[in-house]
């Protein structure tokens, strides 16, 4: 029986496995400065994800290469496109055409073309993520990139992975919501649409990662790519996502009931490179916050008392 693949890992935690002397910051900023390369080639985004952690080679004395600063995390970059890793709170892109001076990733993306290309700068949105969404958020460089970038996202070429603890059990270690959404909002939300009406197809799978007193951790993975998709799916499936103000269910560890924002985490974003065909695969590692309540759930889990215990003799 041939061995299964290892997972991949963030190029920065590789290099660390292989120079345990380094700390988390220092194998970023080797990586950051054009020192570490990946398969003969120089890589130079901490989380660019790595399968075999021997093609891993780190010079500590090549030279520093300058590079233009984007004030978020680079998980990927070249020429065409980068991949940024979104905080929660952010706006993908500004909320209305008119909001010119609204803080967004888009902006920030905007500052730094031009920095590369001072005198024709382009940033463009491929797809978005919620405000109080997290995790690897991609954008085209060119105008080349966009439109093969946004093919890949029309044709259902792009691998999406995402985090979410949600409410709950599950009843299933696995479960599949093929549910249209209605093309509507209808006061901020959205819904599975009914019979006849106007919709678009959504389909969603998820499967059980770690079960806890009444929630759960899952992976969420997109086949489409609608608007609060994983949201409304999981709501109508039973398991809402903790801290969802919108689609939120009755219950949330107690814990848990002032959650800052959605417990929903953009974990993987991989494609093959529009312009070039290389692979192209990220991992965003989960924010704090997303940290903090994982370990609630599971503070919870643990002081749970056995849910049967057997008759003393």
């Amino acid at each position: 029986m041939t061995a299964a693949a290892p997972d991949p890992v963030r190029l920065d935690l590789a290099l660390i496995r292989l120079h345990p002397e380094l700390s988390r910051r220092k194998a970023r900023e080797a990586i950051e400065k054009g020192q570490v390369d990946l398969g003969g080639q120089t890589v130079r985004e901490a989380g660019h994800a790595v399968a075999d952690s021997g093609e891993v080679r780190w010079h500590p004395n090549r030279k520093a290469q300058r590079r233009a600063r984007l004030s978020l995390p680079l998980l990927y970059a070249d020429e065409a496109l980068l991949i940024l890793d979104k905080p929660p709170g952010l706006l993908s892109v500004p909320s209305s055409p008119d909001a010119h001076d609204e803080d967004t990733a888009l902006a920030r993306v905007m500052d730094y073309a031009r920095h590369l290309t001072p005198h024709r700068p382009f940033a463009a949105q491929v797809h978005r993520l919620d405000r109080d969404t997290s995790g690897a958020l991609a954008f085209a460089l060119t105008p080349a990139a966009r439109t093969a970038l946004r093919a890949l996202f029309r044709e259902h070429r792009i691998e999406r992975r995402y985090a979410a603890l949600v409410e709950g059990t599950p009843r299933e270690d696995k479960g599949l919501e093929d549910l249209p959404l209605h093309d509507e909002y209808e006061g901020g939300r959205r819904r599975v649409a009914r019979p006849g009406e106007p919709s678009r197809p959504a389909l969603t799978r998820w499967s059980v990662v770690e079960r806890f007193a009444g929630g759960a951790l899952l992976e969420v993975v997109l086949e489409t790519g609608r608007q609060h998709q994983i949201r409304v799916h999981l709501a109508h499936a039973g398991l809402p996502v903790i801290g969802d103000r919108v689609y939120r269910g009755a219950w949330a560890a107690p814990a848990l009931r002032s959650a800052p924002r959605q417990m929903l985490h953009a974990r993987l974003l991989a494609f093959a490179h529009p312009l070039t065909g290389a692979a192209v695969r990220v991992l965003s590692p989960l924010p704090e916050d997303f940290r903090k309540a994982l370990a609630t759930l599971r503070r919870g889990a643990a002081r749970r008392p056995p849910a049967h215990r057997r008759p003393r003799p």
